[in-house]
């Protein structure tokens, strides 16, 4: 089946070398790849690299970058130079805005990350997070983070639809993880959607990560998930 880029597989694997060979098990299935911090130690940053190089993926860098922003700017200059499609930053504006003077010479595009797909309302509370329903943090933060520059936010599947109808978001990019197929386990994710309907609700992209990589026949995983956002 032919790759669709809207589908970006997690490779939350232990290694580069495991990834390396997912990624050549999963042939042309599998256009766009995200790399995380749970593999930067594990040559994360050269398995990007060779995906993009060698194997003409697209790649989606997860860093989820968070300091001063004069740290950010300088990460962020250093880690276009892999030719990256996405990076990840926290949405605070003040990181937003480094992040963008950073990746102003590349065609890298910054995505700002609202609410952890983690995260719930107690969540929220034990990190002292103000009070309030999580759908309307997550859109105050979207606007900030639009407003700060950012090309696209990272959210829930549960809140693309609201997050699509902003003003703001014309012509910005919703990536939503926290997607799971119909009879996946929901794992550490807790505000979830279907690949259908993420889209239906207005994600450009979706990020699915164990339900393929987990399966005995991740190939098949994937197809099926194709097969959905077809229809």
């Amino acid at each position: 089946m032919q790759a669709d880029d809207r589908l970006i597989l997690a490779l939350d694997v232990p290694n580069a070398l495991e990834g390396l060979t997912l990624a050549e098990r999963l042939g042309d299935t599998i256009s766009f790849y995200k790399i995380g911090l749970g593999m930067l130690t594990g040559g994360g940053l050269a398995l990007a690299n060779e995906l993009k190089q060698e194997h003409g993926k697209r790649i989606f860098l997860d860093m989820k970058l968070f300091d001063i922003g004069a740290t950010v700017e300088k990460a962020v200059k250093g880690l276009v130079q892999f030719d990256l499609d996405f990076l990840t930053v926290h949405g605070d504006p003040h990181v937003v805005r480094a992040a963008k003077e950073g990746a102003a010479a590349s065609k890298t595009k910054i995505l700002a990350v609202s609410i952890l797909t983690s995260l719930d309302r107690e969540d929220l509370n034990n990190s002292l997070i103000k009070p309030g329903d999580v759908r309307d943090i997550v859109l105050e933060r979207v606007a900030l983070a639009f407003e700060a520059g950012a090309d696209g936010i990272i959210a829930s599947p549960q809140e693309a639809a609201i997050i699509r109808a902003m003003p703001e978001a014309e012509g910005r990019l919703i990536v939503t993880p926290g997607v799971r197929p119909v009879g996946a386990a929901l794992g550490d994710q807790k505000r979830v959607a279907t690949p259908a309907q993420a889209v239906a609700d207005g994600a450009d992209h979706i990020v699915v990560g164990r339900p393929i990589w987990a399966n005995e026949d991740p190939v098949g995983a994937a197809e099926a998930i194709l097969a959905e956002l077809a229809t």
